[in-house]
């Protein structure tokens, strides 16, 4: 199965060297961080509701407290949830026990 990361489904372009990146920048999801590889995601590309910073519907995003309740009506969100099934990591804290 393909896992596809955030900006490959959402297509905002803030990848690196992506269309969007040189005027918005990188989005942190799709830069290097601890959650790389977190649900088989590249960089933070299958856990950017846990990444402070991003930004969805063209606005910054806060941090993961703030967010929360907003992301877990994203679609993105369940299709991730759904592809990782008993593997999924929802929370920060969930990525220690999962490593």
């Amino acid at each position: 199965m393909e896992r596809n990361n955030c900006w490959e489904i959402k297509q905002c372009g803030r990848e690196p060297s992506g269309k969007h990146a040189e005027q918005f920048g990188v989005c942190p999801a799709a830069l290097p961080s601890e959650y790389d590889g977190t649900n088989q995601g590249e960089c933070g590309g299958r856990f950017c509701w846990a990444i402070a910073g991003t930004f969805c519907h063209g606005d910054q995003q806060g941090t993961f407290a703030k967010k929360l309740m907003s992301c877990l009506q994203c679609e993105f969100l369940k299709r991730v949830n759904e592809d990782e099934g008993r593997n999924f990591i929802l929370t920060p804290s969930d990525t220690q026990r999962g490593r």
